[in-house]
This record gives structure tokens, sequence and C-alpha cells, in this order.
């Protein structure tokens, strides 16, 4: 195919068929376009665009029973199965409170939605697919057998919306990852974190900082946050596993925040791949994507709530663990114990 022009929708179509084992994000990185522009182009075929609407979502995600939630970013995918439930819509941030599907959502980000159809010899798979601007996913629900398929049908026919081109058009303007160099001292980072009551507010002091988060904890002080070797993550997870230990994952990108709360049983490890495949939860992560892990420490009213970060070659979080705790309570002991028995990096950049 012709790199110096972009396919068409029956180019894009003519090249799934001629790869029809090739994963589809591999797919749109071999055709040099977005996911979302490879969803398109089966309009009218296995797919139809819909509403992307995160108030009209959640007002009907409900009716379809237990569903599989799929949020990922470049190097993480967190799949959780369970239900919607406990939802709350605001106009900058929504939120879905369930026993399993746990989710902090941007609605502004959430810009295409797209219903799929795939079929496997004699199966229909049905998803639900929502993307931002750029035509990166920002969150997918794929029905199960004990979903509610007359619900979805319905749900579609309601949000399905006048524009079904097969065309689509990335716009990455106005994305900002954080990554700001503003001119901050260490005395004056460690003043402002040292004053923190509650983590929601490191966002906040980042921002009004004008520091990346990366660049904060390299920053800080090792009392605060230290770097860790490359297999740490394996190493915590393999640790929970056998301790039994509850965890919080939190897999984001530009529109969604997804949470796992609970202990983790079976962790895999596959090429460059470590796996979760628990009945409820599935991660898969590339550990080669990791290019700095570190152990970050925040002060809170509750005492010093601790977690592990994973950064990608851009300076740009891919992952996040903390232990489960529940608000007004102490940070459990044994996460602490695990995190600081973790592998240190042979050099200190906080030092």
């Amino acid at each position: 195919m012709n790199k110096t022009t972009r396919p068409t929708p029956a180019e894009i179509r003519a090249f799934r068929a001629e790869n029809p084992k090739m994963r589809e994000r591999d797919i749109a990185a071999r055709l040099e376009i977005s996911e979302a522009a490879l969803v398109a182009a089966e309009v009218g075929i296995s797919a139809t665009r819909i509403d992307a609407s995160v108030e009209r979502f959640l007002e009907r995600i409900a009716s379809l029973g237990e569903i599989m939630a799929l949020s990922r970013n470049e190097s993480a995918v967190h799949e959780k199965i369970g239900i919607y439930e406990n939802m709350k819509f605001g106009a900058q941030a929504a939120i879905v409170l369930g026993e399993n599907i746990d989710l902090r959502i941007f609605p502004k980000r959430w810009v295409h939605g797209f219903a799929v159809t795939k079929t496997d010899g004699d199966q229909k798979r049905l998803s639900l697919q929502f993307f931002d601007k750029a035509g990166d996913a920002v969150h997918k629900v794929h029905l199960r057998p004990d979903s509610n398929v007359e619900a979805y049908h319905a749900m579609v026919a309601e949000l399905c919306i006048e524009n079904q081109s097969q065309e689509f058009a990335e716009d990455r303007s106005g994305y900002d990852n954080g990554a700001t160099d503003g001119d901050v001292s260490r005395d004056e980072l460690r003043d402002h974190w040292s004053r923190m009551t509650d983590t929601h507010e490191f966002f906040g002091m980042l921002k009004k900082l004008k520091i990346g988060r990366q660049d904060a904890v390299r920053t800080v002080g090792d009392d605060y946050a230290w770097k860790l070797d490359t297999g740490a993550v394996a190493e915590m997870m393999h640790a929970c596993v056998r301790e039994g230990l509850p965890i919080m994952c939190f897999v984001a990108n530009e529109g969604t925040v997804q949470i796992h709360s609970g202990p983790i049983f079976n962790v895999q490890t596959m090429g460059p791949w470590i796996n979760v495949m628990d009945p409820t939860f599935h991660l898969h992560l590339r550990l080669d994507h990791i290019a700095e892990t570190w152990v970050v420490r925040k002060p809170t009213k509750d005492g010093h709530v601790t977690s592990l970060e994973a950064y990608n070659a851009k300076g740009e979080m891919i992952i996040q663990f903390f232990g489960k705790r529940k608000e007004g309570f102490d940070e459990r002991p044994d996460w602490r114990a695990i995190l600081e028995s973790l592998t240190r990096s042979g050099t200190s950049v906080a030092a």
C-alpha cells in the first residue's frame, strides 16, 4: 500500500481481509491510521456509529446486565467482568462505583462511538466502542454469554446517529500529558508535597508548580519516592499473590480510569506481557514498555499512602498500584512491607 496517501475505507477492509489473524491495533499501526479509523471503515457492514455521550451511555448500560468493561492505554489492558451500578454523571467527570466495574470517566474526551459486530464462526461478538478525537480507544464494552442482547440492540437503535460515514479524520491537537517544565526547586516541591492531606491533591500540586509527574518523583527525594529495578512490577505482583494481599490497580487513558480492587491470583508471563487471568479481572501489561518504576509516598490525614508507578520512555504513567484500603484507615502494613522489599535501582536519581 502506498504510505504517502491515507488508505481509503475499502483499502482498509482489504488489508484486514488479507491479514485475518493480525491484531486490530497492529493493523492500525501498519496502515498508520487510528483504531477508530479501522472501525469506521466497517460502518454499514459490521459497525454502526452511535452517540458518544457519556450521560446517555450511563443511562442505558445497566440494562445489558453482565458485560466485560475494557479500558487500555498503549501498554496496559484492563478488563473487568461485572455490571455497571452506582453511577453518577457530571459534566467534567462521571463515576461508576460498582462491585466490579469501577471507573472515572472524563466525558469531554468521549467523542466517537461505534456498535461493532464481529463474526467468529457461528458466534457473533457484540461490543460498544468509544474513542477520543484522536481515534484512540477510551472505553469498550463487550457482551458476555449472559448479557441481555435484546437490550443491547435497543440501546444501539436509541444511540444511532445520522452520520454513518466510513471516513475518519484524527484530531491530535490540544492534548497535554502534564509534562511541563516549571522552574521548581526541590525545597519548594518538598514543602508542597509534605502539606498534602489527600492523594487527590497531588495532581493539583503538579499543576500549580508546573512540573510533570515523573519529574516530581525524580526530584522530591528518597523519603518520598525511590526508583526500583525494572523487574519490580512483576516482583510486586507475585508477592501479592503469595500473601493474598488485596490491591488497587489503575489503568488510565485520555477518557477513562479503570480500577480493580481486590486480590489477584493467577499471574502469568507470556513473552513481553505479564498477565492477570482471574475470573472477573484480566490485566495485560507490556513489561518491555516500562522505562522507570517508582515507589511514591504521599502524606494524607490518615498517614502516608504508598503507590507503585510505572512510566514509559515518554515519561507517561502506564499503570499504578496501591494496597487496598478504606478511607479513614491506615495503609496496610503488609503492602508497605512488600514495596519496601522490592529491588531498588542501582542508582538513585532522586539522591
